[in-house]
């Protein structure tokens, strides 16, 4: 009885912190989606919506977003950071970074979790099939359905689950930190770029955030059981117990 009261204090004290507000991150935004979509669905939100939309624009001139001009190129610019090429190829040179360091395992997982993350985007997609928006002039072109956002769901689902994968191997708690931060500034700002550019609600990129982040949080869960002890670093490093203890 004393070592297993032990080994539950081990357990508190050194990882269950992090477990705790993984799975509480995770448990709230995939009830923010829920609750989101649902309210969406019963056209509860577009008035919100259309008033961001407008607000993003001249009044005189729907054509014309607010701001200088740079800033309608710098969000074209920002935009193609979601996009399947750059995402495919930031997986495929993360996955080769791993591999060079010798964290085979943690590499594999980065391939399975954002594709599967892909998956669930799409079967959202398909699920809700909620049309762009007409109400603004599109500044890029686009041709597929607007909830939840692709850009905003898989920037956030390859990002941030790429961005917690590698801290976990990091021994420093800096870079660990530099990942995340990282993973989220690079999710937000694609996600705000989707709603200035007229090609998405509001509610769609908040639905995407809520998606991606929800899949990130399961996947970093998953990996800790997952991914062998000597690929994980510091507090990320999934606890030891049962056979790998007595190893």
């Amino acid at each position: 009885m004393r070592q297993v009261w032990q080994r539950a204090r081990t357990r508190v004290s050194s990882y269950e912190p992090a477990v705790v507000i993984a799975f509480l991150v995770a448990s709230a935004a995939c009830f923010a989606f829920i609750r989101l979509m649902s309210e969406m669905l019963e056209g509860e939100t577009m008035a919100f919506d259309e008033a961001i939309l407008r607000a993003l624009r001249q009044p005189q001139d729907l054509h014309l977003p607010i701001g200088p001009a740079f800033l309608t190129k710098a969000f074209n610019d920002i935009t193609s950071l979601g996009g399947v090429t750059v995402l495919s190829l930031i997986t495929l040179l993360t996955m080769l970074y791993l591999l060079i360091i010798r964290k085979r395992m943690t590499a594999a997982f980065v391939a399975l979790s954002v594709l599967g993350g892909w998956l669930v985007s799409h079967g959202l997609k398909i699920g809700v099939a909620r049309p762009r928006p007409e109400l603004v002039p599109h500044l890029v072109d686009v041709h597929d359905l607007s909830f939840p956002s692709g850009h905003a769901m898989l920037s956030a689902v390859t990002y941030l689950t790429i961005g917690l994968l590698l801290a976990s191997v990091q021994t420093s708690r800096a870079a660990r930190y530099y990942f995340v931060i990282v993973a989220i500034l690079l999710t937000t700002i694609i996600g705000l770029s989707r709603v200035y550019l007229g090609v998405h609600y509001p509610t769609d990129v908040l639905g995407g955030w809520c998606a991606g982040a929800a899949w990130a949080c399961l996947c970093w869960l998953a990996g800790r059981r997952l991914i062998p002890d000597q690929e994980l670093a510091g507090p990320m490093r999934a606890p030891v117990t049962g056979p790998r203890q007595l190893a």
